[in-house]
């Protein structure tokens, strides 16, 4: 074990056993053999104390130097790590005409949509509006010759000759003693009866 120690570290070792035997011998050996110690020689005792004191401060401040000396040369051996940030500036450069051909076939796609969802109105079946018309009561109300219907409470439809657009509005929100159908009749149905009684109307 003392062989691994360095020359301050031995000093350190030999200094504090020098301290240690002292202490014991002046503490518990010599007051045996003379109890009035130190008695005429206290001046000598302390200045053997100072001594031995000041000798193993200096040790160890000595051995704390030399350990501080030797720590930066464990610190010195990482250099090697800023060359890990570089290949990754090349990638940006790839992604800028994908975006490019993307807004561009969406734009296309947008305009022939736009083109092709412009539909003409749905004016309905006038055979099916045919039917409607004498199932709903219409005939009981209203004068349509076509349909054989003679009623006088409504509008005398052959005389009137309304527009698709009118029938329609009529149906669906009633006018006057005319109900509204738009919770009795589906939307379809109303388009139906509205291309009927337009197109046979005053006929």
């Amino acid at each position: 074990m003392l062989l691994a120690l360095t020359g301050y570290e031995t000093a350190l070792v030999v200094v504090a056993a020098t301290f240690i035997a002292f202490a014991l011998t002046v503490a518990l050996v010599v007051p045996r053999s003379r109890p009035e110690f130190p008695g005429r020689r206290l001046g000598i005792f302390l200045v053997v104390c100072a001594a031995l004191f000041a000798a193993q401060m200096t040790a160890v401040v000595a051995l704390a130097e030399i350990g501080e000396a030797d720590e930066p040369v464990h610190e010195e051996a990482t250099p090697t790590e800023p060359a890990q940030t570089e290949p990754t500036e090349t990638a940006p450069a790839e992604t800028a005409p994908a975006e490019t051909t993307s807004t561009e076939s969406t734009e296309t796609t947008d305009t022939e949509t736009t083109e092709t969802t412009e539909t003409p109105e749905a004016q309905g079946d006038p055979v099916a509006g045919k039917a409607v018309f004498t199932s709903a009561g219409c005939v009981s109300c209203h004068t349509l010759a076509d349909a054989g219907a003679t009623g006088s409470v409504g509008p005398n439809l052959d005389a009137a000759s309304p527009s698709h657009d009118k029938v329609v509005e009529r149906v669906t929100n009633g006018a006057g003693v005319m109900p509204s159908f738009k919770d009795s009749l589906t939307e379809q149905q109303i388009q139906d009866v509205a291309a009927y009684v337009s197109s046979v109307a005053g006929g």
